[in-house]
């Protein structure tokens, strides 16, 4: 199994730029998915999360602009992205919760992560 992310790039402040990140491969279920970014010289921190029944985690640095959304039937994470600041530049990053096996523990899946500079 493997999470492939798309998105990101160059944005200018205020942008709204969307991320997406599908899971590829054969899984038993996916629990919670969700975003992490990492800025340089800062630790990794949990952008936002969603379960599978549809529950959502926000950090209070993106409360009210960004959305994370999720389609269970591609297996696909979503990342809606608004009035984006030079703050929010970071290497992001899809993490999912996957269960191969219905007889197998979760386990933590990472995406390769896509950067995201807010600049003008």
């Amino acid at each position: 199994v493997q999470l492939q992310a798309f998105g990101g790039g160059l944005v200018q402040p205020g942008g709204s730029p969307r991320l997406s990140c599908a899971a590829s491969g054969s899984v038993f279920s996916i629990n919670v998915m969700g975003w992490y970014r990492q800025a340089p010289g800062n630790q990794r921190e949990l952008v936002a999360a969603i379960t599978d029944s549809g529950s959502t985690y926000y950090a209070d640095s993106v409360k009210g602009r960004f959305t994370i959304s999720r389609d269970n039937a591609k297996n696909t994470v979503y990342l809606q992205m608004s009035s984006l600041k030079p703050e929010d530049t970071a290497v992001y990053l899809c993490n999912a919760q996957i269960r191969l096996l219905w007889s197998t523990p979760k386990q933590d899946y990472w995406g390769q992560g896509t950067l995201v500079t807010v600049s003008s």
